[in-house]
């Protein structure tokens, strides 16, 4: 296990906040990158692939604000 040094921010809520800010900026980008991957033709499963989650999961997660956004999305064939 790694060693836990002192956080340079100062005390624990510094870097707690810190951790909230890298959380929203990553949900952000993944919903950013998730829109371009379906705008290009991405199925579900390719990008849950890519971001290591179930197909499930990131249809879920992404589905509604996609629809909103007014994203063509791909039918499954068969």
């Amino acid at each position: 296990m790694a060693t836990i040094e002192p956080s340079p921010l100062g005390g624990p809520a510094d870097g707690l906040a810190a951790v909230t800010a890298l959380r929203r900026l990553a949900d952000q980008l993944e919903d950013a990158e998730v829109e371009r991957a379906m705008r290009e033709g991405w199925s579900w499963s390719q990008v849950a692939e890519a971001l290591g989650v179930t197909r499930q999961a990131v249809h879920k997660k992404h589905l509604k604000r996609l629809v909103v956004a007014g994203v063509v999305l791909r039918r499954r064939s068969g």
